[in-house]
């Protein structure tokens, strides 16, 4: 079977630097901190960036808006040059562009109906030096607080031996996320936190449940940060900020029940 690494090189490459031109262009400020929690660049590719085996991990980041995992991929080029692997739903690979995408940059396709062949292949690229982007909240959250996580970033990173990477990322939802559509006006200089929390490490005898929790808390700590840092003062009632925050986003409760909903459609859909 021919090598997909060097479509993957300048296909991902590409992407990224897209991303790179349209922050420019639309002066979008992206503001990171806890960088001194990620590992040094060199420690895990050295000068020539090939992967190595053993020095994976797990990138668990939030995810309030569609594009959050986008600033969360730019920050971990420009600090580590990682080409991060994704997770990516059957249902968004269906379309023949995504799933293109997808093969050439080696993302990982999940059928949530039956999850076990996506499990494993993520395994083995954590084992051989990928870092894997994960949003293990599993869908978008409608309070704008990290909602009850699944177990999967916590059993792949014990499994494989890696740490996992909290990554927050506050303010790509006022951009574009469920019930508000993307437009210029929305990105328009529209500034982005992103808090990089302390490594978790696992062994391979772990309370998962436990973990988990403790991964939630670790991203909503992060978010507590991005908030009380963020450089734009939220109006009362602001839709976009959490009611614990004084904001009128979805009260969690009424989430808690859409979310089950959601849940069941998947169970009947796939």
């Amino acid at each position: 079977m021919p090598s997909k690494r060097s479509p993957n090189k300048y296909v991902y490459r590409s992407i990224v630097f897209t991303g790179l031109a349209a922050r420019a262009i639309f002066s979008v400020p992206v503001i990171p901190s806890g960088l001194e929690n990620l590992p040094m660049a060199e420690e895990i590719r050295g000068l020539d960036r090939k992967v190595v085996p053993g020095k994976g991990a797990v990138v668990a980041i939030t995810h309030f808006g569609y594009l959050d995992f986008a600033f969360a991929e730019l920050l971990m080029w420009r600090k580590l040059k990682v080409h991060m692997r994704f997770l990516v739903t059957k249902k968004a690979a269906r379309k023949s562009f995504v799933k293109a995408v997808c093969d050439w940059c080696e993302h990982v396709i999940v059928d949530r109906a039956d999850g076990a062949a996506a499990y494993t292949e993520s395994v083995e690229k954590l084992r051989g030096g990928d870092y894997l982007a994960v949003l293990p909240e599993a869908g978008v959250s409608r309070s704008f607080t990290v909602r009850e996580l699944k177990t999967g970033a916590v059993r792949m990173a014990a499994e494989a031996g890696v740490p996992i990477i909290p990554v927050s990322v506050w303010g790509g939802h006022r951009m574009m996320t469920r019930g508000h559509g993307l437009s210029i006006k929305s990105v328009w200089k529209n500034p982005v936190r992103v808090h990089v929390g302390e490594m978790i490490r696992l062994d391979g005898d772990v309370d998962v449940a436990q973990e988990t929790l403790r991964l939630q808390e670790a991203l909503q700590v992060g978010i507590d940060h991005c908030i009380d840092t963020y450089p734009v003062a939220a109006e009362p009632g602001a839709w976009w900020m959490p009611r614990s925050r004084g904001g009128s986003a979805m009260a969690l409760e009424e989430q808690r029940v859409l979310d089950a909903a959601d849940r069941e459609k998947y169970k009947i859909t796939g």
